[in-house]
């Protein structure tokens, strides 16, 4: 949950800010060369410039921003036998799984959770919550740690920043189309691009970017069901079932704020569910329970 939030928000603000450059700049005035002709081939390429730099931007400052919001420590020399314990594992694991060892850091929270992030597979960063430390047995944590392990074996980060850049340009070029068609239909603008065509635009965009987080959540729920089962290939079946069951326990009762929900690691409810990054967590110890 950590890793997808921050990257979504990095995504978010990268995108805004690109939008509001190319508009100072006069960038956006493709639109109207021929006066009141609408150059699709170019908007299309300009929106995949867009969207496509929002989602590589946020890939590429993935982990220096997860450390700095999370405040999470790099494990450089472990200061005991327990930050030792965590180093080997994830070094056994990463060589199982096939890929460089990545960093290992903890960060300060009570909540039982952690993270894995990183653009490249061989240099990545994995992370743990204090309140996942105090709360799981070792054999838990390890399975906690093979499934972020094998989000980074899976190059989930990667995948999702496709994703996300695809969906990105979609958003930008559908949100431009519609202002275009309000300012010239609604706002009668017969030359150039008015006053119509930026607002309509600005609410397009976040109104798609709400439908298509839909797209991108249905993914990250997809690959979370993955990793559990990598988790369980590199640390066993009923290890990654005891540490999700651990987890269940520890979330009966959500302590987020309602507009919060759809983001918690036990998943939302009803509607929310089409934006939690995360399955419930019942349905990912069932899906586990079945493999044969």
């Amino acid at each position: 949950m950590t890793r997808v939030l921050l990257f979504v928000a990095t995504n978010v603000a990268v995108m805004f800010v690109l939008a509001i450059v190319m508009r100072v700049l006069g960038l956006e005035g493709v639109l109207a060369q021929n006066g009141v002709d609408l150059n699709l081939n170019a908007l299309l390429v300009m929106s995949a410039v867009v969207g496509m730099s929002g989602s590589l931007i946020s890939l590429l400052a993935s982990k220096f921003i997860a450390k700095k919001t999370t405040g999470a420590r790099v494990i450089a020399r472990p200061r005991d036998a327990g930050e030792a314990w965590l180093v080997e594992t994830v070094a056994r694991q990463a060589q199982a799984a096939g890929i460089g060892m990545p960093e290992v850091a903890v960060y300060d929270a009570p909540d039982m959770n952690a993270f894995a992030t990183g653009m490249n597979r061989n240099h990545a960063l994995v992370a743990v919550s204090t309140g996942l430390l105090r709360s799981m047995r070792r054999d838990e944590l390890e399975a906690v740690l093979a499934h972020e392990v094998s989000h980074v074996a899976n190059g989930d980060m990667v995948t999702l920043a496709l994703i996300q850049g695809v969906v990105n340009t979609f958003v930008f070029f559908l949100s431009r189309v519609i202002g275009f068609f309000v300012d010239r239909v609604v706002f009668r603008t017969e030359r150039g691009i008015g006053p119509g065509y930026w607002v309509t635009a600005m609410v397009m965009q976040l109104v798609l970017g709400v439908l298509a987080s839909m797209i991108v959540a249905w993914f990250s729920r997809w690959r979370e069901l993955r990793a559990d089962a990598g988790g369980a290939h590199l640390a066993g079946r009923e290890r990654m079932i005891a540490a999700l069951e651990r987890l269940r326990a520890g979330h009966g009762e959500s302590t987020l704020p309602d507009h919060m929900q759809a983001f918690g690691i036990a998943g939302g409810g009803g509607f929310a569910r089409l934006f939690a990054s995360h399955p419930p967590l019942a349905q990912r110890i069932d899906a586990l329970r079945s493999v044969r």
